[in-house]
């Protein structure tokens, strides 16, 4: 009832109303433009500024490290075998004992081989005997000969004299030639009896060697693995496994990294040699350190890595085969190196860039060539001297010439309205 009611009112006095309601509304709009509350890069409250977070470029030694993880592997890895055949008699050592080169571990009876020594002793005794009786006889039917040929001769002469007959002279002639074929028989069997002396001393040097397989003793210094046969066995030669031996002092440490590092690490090994880091996965673990002493030959294919392999001395022998481990090859420190904070360095569609914030509090937009990424900072090569100030935070609502209040990212100044989920966020995660 009362809306029929006020009908012509509203209706007869709507021209009046109308224009008083639209000017209202401008009215408003024109004290918000007035006030600086809108436009790009203005900050709310009527300051005029941007609240960001910034830090200042930093000039310092920058290591240059890749990270990886590896594995250690024994130094090498022998396999103890017996050489003889035989019944074990005696063990020498414990099961995880360290041992030096040359040290007895086991013993093979030795009395099947002892045996064979003398024998082949005895008769290299009884050849050097018969050497000696062939060379007696040669020298007796040497003598003989060369009587024999004097005889000869002069009986040749005798006989063109005619003193004697020409059938004498023949018969001493036959008997001279007969003479000096038994002197080259006596050659030969001089020659035969040392052959088979020599035959019979190679038998005695083996029947040494396999009398000196009976006793087996260490290669090489390292630390002995679980003991494969107990004393009692019979062991074959060449089959038989009895235990194995790592050296784990050096020791070798083998990790992979990325291909795309490849470049990088032949350039400074040329340089220099390059150390290498390792420490187990333990928290409180010291790392130990070696240098780098192989480069694969070719890439992996299947992973695009590199494998690499590092010497370590393990002298306290903290490194132990088949563990793995935390590896960092150091390939070189910068010195000097111009770092700023990662999240400062943006990306546009001219390159990388950074907001760098003037002595009048506005900022410009500098283009910048970064090098290594070393934790949570970039190295800048061009574009950045120590000591500029930067933006690290609230760069979406920036762009040159902008006013910005300044603030440390801890509680204190102001705080970006944007934060870290702004424009500079996104496109760090794109680097």
């Amino acid at each position: 009832m009362l809306r029929f009611q006020s009908i012509p009112l509203w209706i007869s006095s709507g021209f009046c109303i109308l224009p008083v309601l639209v000017f209202a509304g401008c009215s408003r709009t024109s004290a918000a433009t007035q006030s600086g509350g809108g436009g790009r890069g203005r900050g709310a409250g009527g300051t005029g500024s941007v609240p960001v977070v910034t830090a200042k470029v930093l000039q310092r030694d920058v290591p240059v490290d890749v990270d990886a993880i590896g594995n250690v592997e024994a130094y090498s890895t022998i396999s103890v075998r017996a050489e003889v055949s035989g019944l074990l008699t005696d063990v020498r050592f414990r099961e995880g004992d360290m041992v030096k080169a040359g040290e007895l571990l086991f013993t093979i009876d030795q009395r099947p081989y002892q045996a064979l020594l003398e024998q082949a002793q005895a008769n290299l005794v009884r050849d050097e005997a018969l050497l000696t009786q062939a060379e007696a006889q040669l020298n007796r039917d040497a003598a003989q000969a060369e009587y024999q040929q004097l005889t000869s001769d002069r009986n040749a002469q005798l006989a063109e004299r005619g003193i004697i007959s020409k059938d004498t002279a023949e018969q001493t002639r036959a008997g001279a030639d007969a003479t000096r074929a038994t002197v080259a028989a006596d050659k030969a069997a001089v020659q035969s009896a040392r052959a088979q002396l020599a035959a019979q001393q190679a038998a005695v040097n083996n029947a040494k060697v396999s009398l000196g397989y009976t006793s087996i003793r260490s290669p090489i210094d390292g630390q002995t693995g679980n003991l494969l046969v107990k004393t009692g066995n019979l062991v074959t030669a060449s089959a038989t496994e009895l235990t194995t031996i790592a050296q784990v002092q050096p020791t070798y440490v083998t990790f992979a990294v990325p291909a795309v590092h490849l470049s990088a690490i032949k350039r400074y090994t040329g340089e220099h040699k390059l150390s290498v880091a390792a420490a187990a996965e333990d928290a409180g673990e010291v790392p130990q350190t070696g240098e780098l002493t192989f480069i694969d030959n070719n890439v992996d294919v299947s992973t695009d890595t590199i494998k690499l392999k590092a010497t370590f001395p393990n002298t306290d022998r903290r490194l132990w085969p088949g563990q793995f481990v935390r590896v960092t090859l150091h390939l070189t420190t910068l010195r000097q190196a111009t770092v700023v904070p990662s999240e400062a360095v943006q990306t546009g569609q001219d390159g990388q860039f950074v907001f760098v914030v003037t002595p009048d509090s506005t900022v410009e937009q500098r283009a910048v060539t970064t090098g290594e990424r070393v934790e949570d900072a970039v190295v800048v090569q061009k574009g950045l001297e120590p000591g500029d100030t930067i933006v690290t935070e609230g760069q979406l609502r920036l762009e040159p010439g902008t006013r910005v209040e300044q603030g440390d990212g801890r509680g204190g100044g102001a705080a970006p309205a944007a934060g870290r989920g702004g424009r500079g966020q996104g496109r760090r995660r794109a680097q």
